[in-house]
C-alpha cells in the first residue's frame, strides 16, 4: 500500500462523502491549492485507491422494490465451474453484487435488486437454477435498510 499522509486520508475522506466536490472545494476544505490537491487525487487514482466515480440512484424511486440476498451453492468446485458461473452472474443487471463466500453451504451470495415478487420468481426460474452447476438456491428478502454506505472506514489509516 502506498504511504498515505494525513491530507491523502482526509481527500480520500472528503470524497467519498461527497462525491460531487469540485477540485476547488476540496484543495480549499483540506487546505491546499488546487494544482497540489489535483495531483494528489491523480496519483491516488494511479495506485488504484481511487478506483472511480458513480452515481447513487434510489432503487425505490425506479420503482425496484426488491432486493434479494441469493445463497447458491455449486455442484463441483473447480475453477472452471467459478469462472463460468461468475462470468453469466456478471452479465446480469439484477445482480448489483456477487460475493464469493465460507463459512455457509453457499458457495456465493447474490444482491439482486428487481421490481417486484413476479420478477424475481422468473429472474430465478430462467436464469439462475439454468446456469450450469448450480444445486441449490436459498433466497431471503431485505425488509428495512438500516445500513447502506459506500464509504470505507479509515480511521485506522490515521493510526499509522
Amino acid at each position: 500500500m502506498p504511504n498515505l499522509d494525513k491530507l491523502d486520508i482526509r481527500i480520500l475522506h472528503e470524497l467519498q462523502t461527497h462525491g460531487d466536490i469540485t477540485n476547488l472545494e476540496l484543495a480549499e476544505k483540506i487546505g491546499l491549492s488546487p494544482s497540489p490537491c489535483a495531483r494528489r487525487v491523480k496519483q491516488l487514482e494511479d495506485a488504484g485507491i481511487i478506483r472511480g466515480q458513480a452515481t447513487l440512484l434510489d432503487a425505490s424511486k425506479l420503482e425496484l422494490k426488491l432486493t434479494a440476498l441469493i445463497q447458491i451453492s455449486m455442484d463441483r468446485h473447480t475453477p472452471d465451474r467459478f469462472e463460468k458461473f461468475e462470468a453469466t452472474v456478471a452479465s446480469y443487471p439484477e445482480v448489483v453484487e456477487c460475493l464469493l463466500i465460507t463459512g455457509q453451504s453457499a458457495d456465493y451470495q447474490l444482491k439482486v435488486v428487481v421490481p417486484d415478487m413476479e420478477y424475481y420468481q422468473a429472474f430465478l426460474l430462467n436464469k439462475i437454477t439454468r446456469i450450469d452447476g448450480v444445486s441449490d438456491v436459498h433466497s431471503s428478502f431485505m425488509l428495512r435498510e438500516v445500513i447502506n454506505t459506500t464509504r470505507l472506514p479509515l480511521e485506522h489509516l490515521r493510526q499509522k
